[in-house]
């Protein structure tokens, strides 16, 4: 291994009510690759073995559009689990595809959030935040408050792609696996840009990742902004995985309720005949009061593939309106822009997803 490289942090403190940045030094670090053991790697596809961390594989990205195939390298859901006791912990990354726009905001475009992971729940550290002007990666030290063993999570970019990431840490500090999930098998998670997680101030605050905390459990985030479209070559990837829960939000990529008529009953048909007893729950979207347009329509679309579920017997449907998750004295102050959830949006949106996967969950295991 090269000799350890001193990083530099930029440090927030406030004196006195200003501001206050200050840079510290790590001369004792020590770097460690992320595709190696004892790290765990979560929403990947083969992750040790690709040049490039990617959420699906390549061939099925290419057959399903070209949009899925540039969106399929942005590592919206991605994380790496570990635990130590080191007293900071840096990263090292490299990156491509730098996305330098307003939606998402740039943290969550290219930055990585830390989570301590405790035997109750995940808590937010700190961001990994990135320079401004970064072309292809930066580094980063977050000081932690003593010396103990932790369990950590850290989440991956939003709109960026990423070819590798090094974890750093004191020379002596222990490293060990991270906290394990109540089942490893995912929940998996398919639709729009509101999937991708567009809209929220950090990567850690799409509605996915809020449920992998909330549910302890492994959501993988197969949102691809703009082009979840239902088309064949990704919907019979999707229904070969082994899953716990199936999650379908893709009415805002469907050009048109004519289109979204035509893709949402064989996506469930198709997902249905290879898994019979999983899970399924349909939504629609969220964002009746400030984008109206066929709202109604669309929604009478994914009731229709409900009730045709239903008729048939089965008992593992499940339907959310997404309107609903909305509702009440903040209606209008969930979206960035009228269509993309803002903060408070997607943890809205969690609230009510949570509930009916705690509910399917719950029904399946009866």
């Amino acid at each position: 291994m090269a000799e350890p490289k001193a990083l530099t942090e930029i440090c927030t403190t406030v004196n006195n009510g200003e501001t206050v940045y200050t840079r510290l030094d790590a001369p004792d670090i020590v770097f460690y690759d992320v595709r190696r053991a004892p790290f765990d790697l979560y929403n990947f596809y083969d992750p040790i073995n690709q040049p490039i961390f990617r959420r699906i594989p390549e061939e099925v990205a290419v057959a399903t559009s070209k949009g899925v195939t540039g969106h399929a390298m942005r590592t919206t859901g991605g994380r790496v689990r570990f635990s130590t006791d080191s007293e900071y912990i840096a990263i090292k990354s490299k990156q491509f595809d730098i996305v330098y726009k307003i939606q998402p905001p740039f943290f969550a475009n290219v930055g990585f959030d830390l989570y301590e992971d405790t035997d109750a729940y995940s808590k937010f550290v700190r961001p990994f935040t990135p320079v401004i002007d970064m072309t292809d990666g930066y580094e980063q030290i977050i000081r932690l408050s003593g010396r103990k063993m932790r369990s950590f999570t850290i989440y991956f970019p939003m709109h960026c792609g990423v070819e590798s990431l090094y974890i750093g840490l004191q020379k002596d500090a222990k490293l060990g696996e991270g906290k394990k999930y109540i089942n490893e098998k995912p929940i998996i998670v398919y639709g729009s840009s509101i999937v991708h997680g567009v809209g929220s101030t950090r990567t850690g605050l799409s509605y996915p990742n809020i449920l992998c905390r909330r549910l302890n459990r492994n959501v993988v985030n197969l949102g691809f902004s703009g082009n979840a479209k239902g088309e064949d070559a990704i919907v019979n990837y999707m229904a070969g995985l082994d899953m716990e829960v199936f999650v379908c939000d893709y009415d805002h990529n469907a050009r048109n309720a004519e289109y979204l008529a035509a893709t949402h009953r064989p996506l469930y048909e198709k997902i249905r005949a290879k898994q019979p007893d999983l899970p399924f729950i349909m939504i629609t979207r969220p964002n009746g009061a400030t984008n109206p347009s066929q709202i109604h329509e669309r929604r009478d679309v994914v009731i229709d593939t409900y009730r045709y579920a239903r008729s048939l017997g089965d008992k593992h449907v499940y339907y959310i309106d997404g309107w609903s998750f909305f509702l009440g004295r903040y209606e209008n102050d969930c979206t960035v822009d009228g269509v993309h959830p803002n903060d408070l949006g997607y943890a809205l949106m969690a609230d009510g997803i949570e509930a009916a996967i705690r509910q399917a969950l719950r029904e399946k295991n009866d």
